[in-house]
């Protein structure tokens, strides 16, 4: 018994909520006389306007819809997603020779891996008695899978090579210079990432060429002075290639390196936004 007030009250308040809305009026239908289509439009209107001034709307959109060509322009210049340039650029650094477009060519390359890369998940398992036999299921019995891993191929050496003249780019053109340099070693660190995402990538088939490639390239590492035995034993996950060693190059290659680096582009981007474009200059 003791639940019926409070129920009641529950109730009563939403009832005074829906009485306060603009749409509450056309809840009891169209008049007698009443164009239908009217009165549907209007129904319409009064609910867009409930939702608009709610507070969930507004919490989530603070600022109102943009009405004026003015209002669209502010919006634009101060997102950073709706205009990944810089507010006020000189017109001479917004032509195609001076940066070629190869950051944002590195950026598109990258989405073409991550959704290539997860269409290959779908048919990949990383164990060594199954990595080889699944590479060579997708490249000859899935349908369209040999575009698929070739396409994810390709566009892993294209994105070492646009990262790499993106850097001699920006060397070139001193475009390191202040206020940039914090972005010149944000950059740096990209491409050292975008390194290791191939290297990584590189064992995952499982075949001949690519066991022996990252024996090779452990070894190199494990000859790097005092620390090189504990980087080498990291890497492998072990004192050789094996099973370890897979699963943790997958890991690596599909899940922190791509988090790492989606990051470091984003915060990248936002650097050239807030520091502006060298033009070269």
């Amino acid at each position: 018994m003791s639940d019926q007030p409070v129920e009641r009250g529950l109730f009563r308040r939403i009832a005074q909520a829906i009485r306060s809305t603009q749409a509450s009026q056309f809840l009891r239908g169209p008049s007698d006389g009443t164009n239908r289509s009217v009165f549907s439009s209007g129904y319409r209107n009064a609910l867009k306007k409930d939702i608009v001034t709610s507070g969930p709307w507004r919490s989530v959109f603070a600022r109102p819809y943009p009405q004026t060509p003015k209002d669209n322009s502010e919006i634009a210049i101060t997102s950073f997603w709706l205009h990944l340039h810089p507010a006020f650029i000189r017109r001479e650094t917004i032509k195609f020779g001076v940066t070629y477009g190869l950051g944002g060519l590195a950026c598109g390359l990258f989405m073409v891996l991550a959704v290539t890369g997860v269409m290959e998940m779908f048919y990949y398992v990383p164990a060594t008695d199954h990595a080889y036999k699944d590479m060579v299921d997708l490249q000859h019995v899935v349908s369209l899978g040999k575009i698929l891993r070739n396409m994810h191929r390709w566009a892993a050496h294209a994105m070492v090579i646009m990262v790499s003249l993106h850097m001699l780019r920006v060397f070139l053109q001193k475009a390191y210079k202040a206020p940039r340099q914090l972005n010149w070693v944000v950059g740096v660190l990209l491409l050292c990432l975008t390194m290791m995402l191939s290297f990584t990538g590189y064992l995952l088939p499982w075949d001949q060429l690519a066991y022996w490639a990252i024996t090779v390239g452990t070894n190199m590492a494990g000859s790097i002075p005092l620390i090189g035995p504990k980087v080498r034993y990291v890497l492998l996950g072990g004192p050789s290639v094996d099973q370890a060693t897979l699963i943790r190059f997958f890991v690596l290659h599909v899940v922190v390196l791509p988090i790492v680096i989606s990051m470091g582009m984003v915060y990248h981007f936002w650097r050239v936004r807030k520091d502006g474009f060298s033009g070269g200059k």
